[in-house]
């Protein structure tokens, strides 16, 4: 019998001079307050990386940011991540402006799936950050799923052959050009689909070390992998089927409930986020950026 859980220390959180971090769940995820980004020193950054590496995914509850501020903010990790399919702002080109207004009435969200950011990229982002300007009065929670656990709780046995294996990633199924009709759907963001960029795909190793904890995590999507190297696509399939129930399996995962002016960020390189589509009827405004990550690498 395959065992999913976590334990009483999975998401225990630390004690800092500068921030507060309450866990959501045990599994991963921490509620921030007792900081204004607006006024972040470099103690209190230092701590919010902490907590970031600690939960994989944190939510820093009460900001009031401008665009500039929040371009501000992501920059304190490091270089803007690219965006090849959605085109950002008109004056702020790394800044995405993800709303449904109240009268659109498909049942389609951005991002809709259960993925990790661009993991088609040579570099995915290391991490997203989405800060929240309308929220519904319910609905609209976003649910995060904890690839270490999901490595962790496997075989010996499966974690070795897992190791062994070169993950295929494309953005063909999120992207292509037979999207081009479902993104009609989403009337206030514009989504460029088909062309060379959705069909590239790129290698990445199907279990990755972290940079920064050097624990080693299962790095692949429902979306965006599309195969293994070297297995036929009917071999590839039955792994990666398993791969990803087993990784959002609901002992792995946290939900998160929005509030207004709360700051998502999230690790893309340990964790996968799949935002809830049930919320029609109701406006929804958030702003988003990403940070550039690495190429995933495995270490022995």
């Amino acid at each position: 019998m395959l065992i999913r859980a976590a334990t009483a220390k999975t998401n225990a959180p630390r004690r800092y001079d500068h921030i507060k971090a309450a866990p959501i769940a045990g599994t991963m995820g921490a509620e921030i307050t007792g900081v204004d980004l607006r006024k972040l020193g470099d103690a209190a950054f230092s701590e919010i990386e902490q907590a970031l590496a600690d939960h994989l995914a944190i939510f820093i509850l009460d900001q009031d940011l401008s665009v500039e501020e929040l371009e501000a903010f992501t920059q304190r990790f490091g270089a803007f991540g690219a965006d090849p399919f959605i085109e950002g702002m008109k004056d702020h080109p790394h800044v995405l402006h993800v709303r449904k207004e109240a009268n659109e009435m498909a049942p389609v969200v951005f991002g809709g799936l259960w993925h990790s950011d661009w993991s088609f990229l040579e570099k995915p982002p290391a991490y997203t950050i989405l800060h929240a300007k309308e929220i519904p009065p319910y609905g609209g929670d976003t649910l995060y799923a904890n690839g270490y656990l999901a490595y962790e709780s496997l075989s010996d046995e499966m974690k070795r052959v897992l190791c062994s294996l070169t993950a295929l990633h494309s953005a063909e199924r999120g992207y292509g050009a037979q999207m081009q009709n479902i993104y009609a759907f989403l009337e206030n963001m514009s989504v460029k689909t088909g062309g060379d960029a959705s069909t590239r795909v790129q290698e990445h190793p199907l279990v990755r070390t972290h940079p920064v904890t050097k624990r080693k995590t299962l790095y692949v999507n429902p979306v965006y992998t599309v195969g293994i190297k070297g297995m036929h696509p009917e071999e590839a399939a039955p792994i990666l089927a398993f791969l990803n129930d087993h990784m959002t399996h609901e002992n792995f995962t946290c939900r998160f409930r929005w509030s207004p002016g709360a700051v998502a960020m999230w690790d893309n390189r340990c964790c996968l986020h799949l935002p809830i589509s049930d919320y029609l009827g109701f406006r929804r405004e958030m702003y988003r950026t990403t940070v550039e990550g690495e190429r995933p690498y495995l270490e022995s």
